[in-house]
């Protein structure tokens, strides 16, 4: 897809709305501007991700069926070539 704009006397362009919307970008995206030797590139800012701590991972995966017990939990596990 591409657009013509224009430069305005403040040095902004409008990305026209059909553009904004094949790139999914709403109100308060955040772009990069990228110069090039042809010219300039806009790319949408990567999310940084958050690093959670281990223990904000407690009760995360929930058990729903009866207690298990230690002792079976520490069962080695006995694997056989049947399983494929």
């Amino acid at each position: 897809m591409a657009a013509t704009v224009r430069l305005s006397s403040k040095g902004q362009i409008v990305i026209p709305k059909d553009v904004r919307d094949s790139l999914h970008w709403g109100v308060g995206v955040e772009l990069i501007l990228v110069t090039t030797e042809h010219g300039v590139m806009l790319q949408t800012k990567p999310k940084q991700q958050r690093r959670l701590p281990a223990n904000s991972l407690r009760g995360f995966l929930q058990h729903t069926g009866a207690p298990v017990s230690t002792e079976t939990l520490c069962r080695p596990v006995e694997y056989t070539n049947d399983r494929f």
